[in-house]
């Protein structure tokens, strides 16, 4: 079981497909995000029935901006976008912030300039090409997890670990002191 460290939200800019806002939204309540938030929705996210089994918006606050200048994110809360530019940081060398927010473009586009000035940091899958945008936010999604979660080492051998970490223990309080 992995100790829960932080918090994330999951957003889209401009989405206009009611398939991939259920896609994605079911995605983040199942990786555990704190929030689902939206950047000038081309389509009513509210009707995402079909592809969102979980009900998610049941279980997790959505966030409408109508613009980027309307957006509110908590206090120290980083914004990431996810985005194939040049410049940006491949996602297996990316350290994730502890207070999250991830962002996705429209389909078949891309962020938008005002977005990318706003993010702290702009990520990329090493992939070939784009991908879905529901698929793209679960692989974030799932990098967050497996690099900030407490779970045994990978095995240098094929297979499942052979030692699992032991529980946790708080141990007794630690007093520090300055220069003796």
């Amino acid at each position: 079981m992995s100790i829960k460290r932080g918090y994330f939200a999951m957003g889209v800019e401009g989405i206009s497909k009611p398939g991939n806002v259920g896609n994605l939204v079911r995605s983040a309540h199942s990786f555990g995000a704190s929030f689902f938030f939206t950047i000038d929705p081309v389509v009513d996210v509210k009707k995402v029935a079909k592809t969102d089994t979980s009900d998610a918006f049941t279980h997790l606050p959505l966030y409408n901006f109508g613009s980027v200048d309307e957006m509110s994110l908590p206090q120290k809360c980083q914004l990431v976008g996810i985005e194939l530019m040049e410049d940006s940081i491949e996602l297996p060398s990316f350290r994730h912030p502890t207070r999250a927010a991830y962002v996705l473009g429209r389909e078949r586009g891309s962020l938008s300039p005002e977005l990318v000035e706003k993010c702290d940091h702009i990520i990329k899958i090493p992939m070939q090409f784009c991908v879905n945008v529901g698929v793209a936010g679960a692989i974030v999604m799932y990098d967050r997890l497996i690099s900030m979660g407490r779970y045994a080492p990978r095995p240098v051998q094929a297979g499942g670990p052979t030692e699992f970490l032991p529980e946790h223990v708080h141990g007794g309080q630690i007093i520090r002191c300055g220069k003796k």
